[in-house]
């Protein structure tokens, strides 16, 4: 039987007759309002999970629990980032010298054969297995379970120098290449595990990346140096030539453009300025973007093998992805996040909407393309131009952003404009919404109004539900109830 056969006959009875064909093989998971909070293991170690349950039911109607159940990243395990204020709840401690990362349920082996990764158990919290412990008491209450995992990763993990990228220097980097097979199988081998040994609800897998080019220009609000830009492997030079692109004609042309922009850092300005000098390179070097969509599509091979795993396994589970914050400041990214094309291996979409620290992570976007390729351009004018080509309002000038973050407002056109991109889709889309994202000190931080006007303006906008982020363990009581107020207001709770 083939994919299509299998899916036809695994799906079909679900789906009904008046889905768009481009999404047919997506089902939804419910067509009631979800409303979901990304969760790590240590809160429900430190607090008990009866209790945390009760907390996010009583405060924010939560019905869906995302749980990090792997990760190397600070960003959705592990306690509060140290350095910043610890929550009304949990441990009043940090766990700077305990947090190491991994898998926070059991590992089977016999889903990896495929790969050489295959030590990667959390040792932070023992023999803790937090689906173990969450499912059985969230199923008393109705609630949902979605694994949640993402592509971060650290370099003294074993046999992890096996499927590393290269950067332009040579280099190993601390990512993962997705066109190496052993990294490519497990991920599919970590989903069908979860999906076979576990009572769940569906999976999310998030990778906050993007590709060369947008790397080496800084378009982001955490840039690497032009050097360090991925991937040039084995791997990808065979699928490159392939695809018919040149590997040396691309590599080539991301050394000029790594002189350009660190030209462009020092001032030293091109004659014919910095926006034509790019131009140049581009026209010299189409094969630039050509690794870039080499690059974006591989993402994209890796998400719908994700799909097609767990929906051989078990076609009720949803699938859905994180898409990373670059997409309220970077256009070139954006233009890569074709939500429609998505749709038909997407269950559901996370789009995150973070409103309080899109303030400073806008500016320190436009701070690193205004002295690249942008670099003629005045910052209040390159910020100016940036909110209207992706259709932001009155939000506040360049001086002032850090501090206010940026408006209800920008969560409804982001919502808004996100619905519309899936116009004639099946797939759910579930904003992620910020509720106590550290900031640095002095810059916007989450408030209750501002909490529960994010909330209406997402439900305003068409969500089909959201998603609290980035976690409970740094989440203040209040503006989590802050939630609950707002879906109260919309008759959702």
């Amino acid at each position: 039987m083939d994919r299509r056969q299998f899916l036809q006959s695994a799906a079909g009875a679900a789906i009904s007759a008046t889905v768009h064909p481009r999404n047919a093989i997506a089902a939804p998971l419910e067509s009631t309002k979800m409303i979901g909070i990304q969760i790590g293991a240590v809160s429900f170690a430190d607090e008990g999970v009866e209790k945390v349950l009760d907390e996010c039911e009583r405060a924010a109607a939560i019905n869906t629990l995302f749980v990090a159940t792997f990760t190397y990243g600070r960003g959705i395990a592990g306690r509060q980032v140290p350095g910043q204020p610890l929550p009304d709840h949990g441990s009043q401690k940090y766990d700077t010298d305990t947090f190491f990362g991994g898998s926070y349920t059991k590992v089977n082996p016999k889903y990896y054969s495929d790969t050489v990764f295959k030590s990667f158990r959390a040792p932070d919290l023992g023999d803790y297995d937090v689906l173990e412990h969450v499912i059985p008491e969230a199923k008393k209450r109705g609630m949902k379970t979605i694994c949640w995992y993402e592509d971060v990763f650290r370099k003294d993990i074993p046999n992890i120098e096996r499927l590393q990228e290269v950067t332009l220097s040579g280099e190993k980097a601390s990512t993962l290449c997705f066109n190496n097979p052993e990294y490519h199988h497990w991920l599919t081998d970590i989903a069908e595990d979860w999906s076979r040994s576990y009572d769940i609800d569906g999976l999310m897998w998030g990778s906050e990346r993007q590709g060369a080019f947008s790397n080496a220009l800084g378009a982001s609000h955490a840039h690497p140096h032009p050097s360090m830009v991925t991937c040039f492997c084995d791997y990808c030079y065979a699928k490159a030539r392939k695809q018919g692109i040149n590997p040396d004609r691309a590599k080539q042309g991301f050394l000029e453009l790594e002189k350009f922009v660190l030209a462009a850092r020092k001032g030293t300005r091109p004659v014919d300025g910095y926006y034509v000098q790019l131009w140049r390179l581009m026209l010299r070097y189409p094969e630039l973007l050509a690794w870039e969509t080499l690059w974006t599509s591989s993402l994209r091979e890796v998400q719908k093998a994700i799909y097609d795993r767990v929906k051989s396994v078990n076609s009720k589970l949803g699938v859905g992805w994180h898409i990373w914050h670059n997409n309220s400041f970077n256009p070139i990214y954006r233009a890569e996040q074709d939500l429609a094309e998505m749709a038909p291996y997407s269950d559901f979409l996370k789009v995150v909407i973070y409103q309080n620290c899109a303030g400073e992570r806008m500016v320190d976007y436009i701070d690193s393309v205004g002295t690249s390729y942008f670099a003629d351009v005045p910052k209040q004018e390159l910020l100016d131009f940036h909110y209207r080509v992706l259709d932001y309002g009155n939000e506040k000038d360049l001086t002032t952003l850090p501090a206010a973050g940026y408006s209800s407002d920008y969560v409804y056109r982001e919502t808004r404009r996100a619905r519309e991109g899936l116009a004639g889709t099946q797939t759910k889309l579930w904003p992620g919404i910020d509720v106590d994202i550290p900031t640095a000190k002095g810059h916007a931080r989450c408030t209750p109004a501002g909490t529960k006007g994010a909330v209406t303006a997402a439900f305003r906008g068409g969500a089909d539900g959201i998603i609290v982020s980035r976690k409970y363990s740094e989440m203040k009581l209040e503006n989590l109830r802050a939630v609950g107020e707002g879906l109260k207001e919309l008759n959702l709770a």
